[in-house]
């Protein structure tokens, strides 16, 4: 175990455990890191006559800490250096060594989109909770969330990303995709994930985010008028009342 230097010990006097601290030291705890990695290591750089990769769990944390804090390549190594409990969750001693920069990290998404490891990686996960007595209910929450995304042509080809779209939502353009939830009513576990371009209608992957043994089944007035594909993909589904944020498909 190597030893801590001075940029990891601090001299303050006084401090809080914040709500990211306990979300990092949460998700420390319940993510089969092992397991990932190991899906992700046949086809990540191996060491060879130049530069050593970083290590694939050190890149995985990073890349986690991505999706849950809604973070861009460059903003989340800015928030490396700047947040002490992102860099003891990644393991990184400024003292030591660099946080890896914006384009190691952009390198290490585009190898999972190019082996299509989102999906396993999702698997993963599903299987260690369930193998943990984690289990999925017989209600589920469907809802879509827009990711925007920077609409410049400066690029190689001259063209917008042709996998993403503008839309309109109340009063404001967005251009990127959207990303279609459907969430466990009891355990707010996400079970179902499907993206398409931003223009895309919520109720168009409805039975996409569906387990098929939904008893109930809420969304908001995107989803309305969607009777049939409901009994079609979930016979045993039916209204529920849920708070006034939401309101039952059917």
């Amino acid at each position: 175990m190597k030893q801590a230097t001075l940029a990891t010990v601090g001299f303050e006097r006084y401090g809080k455990t914040t709500r990211r601290a306990v979300f990092l030291g949460e998700m420390e705890r319940v993510v089969p890191w092992a397991a990932l990695c190991g899906l992700i290591g046949p086809v990540y750089p191996k060491p060879g006559n130049g530069r050593p990769p970083v290590g694939v769990e050190r890149m995985l944390r990073i890349y986690f800490l991505q999706q849950w804090f809604n973070l861009s390549d460059p903003a989340v190594e800015e928030a490396l250096y700047d947040s002490l409990a992102m860099r003891r969750f990644v393991g990184i001693d400024l003292g030591r060594e660099p946080v890896p920069d914006e384009t190691t990290v952009c390198r290490f998404r585009h190898l999972l989109e190019q082996h299509d490891l989102g999906r396993p990686l999702f698997d993963e996960v599903h299987r260690h909770l369930a193998a943990k007595g984690l289990k999925i209910a017989t209600g589920t929450i469907v809802d879509a969330t827009i990711i925007n995304a920077p609409s410049s042509t400066k690029n190689a080809d001259k063209a917008r990303d042709p996998e993403m779209h503008q839309t309109k939502k109340g009063n404001q353009w967005y251009f990127g995709m959207k990303a279609h939830l459907g969430v466990d009513s009891r355990s707010k576990l996400i079970h179902a994930v499907v993206a398409t371009p931003a223009n895309a209608a919520d109720s168009t992957v409805l039975a996409d985010l569906l387990h098929g043994k939904e008893t109930r089944v809420w969304g908001d007035q995107a989803y309305r008028g969607q009777r049939a594909v409901i009994r079609q993909r979930a016979p045993k589904a039916r209204i529920s009342p849920i708070a006034a944020t939401a309101t039952a498909v059917w």
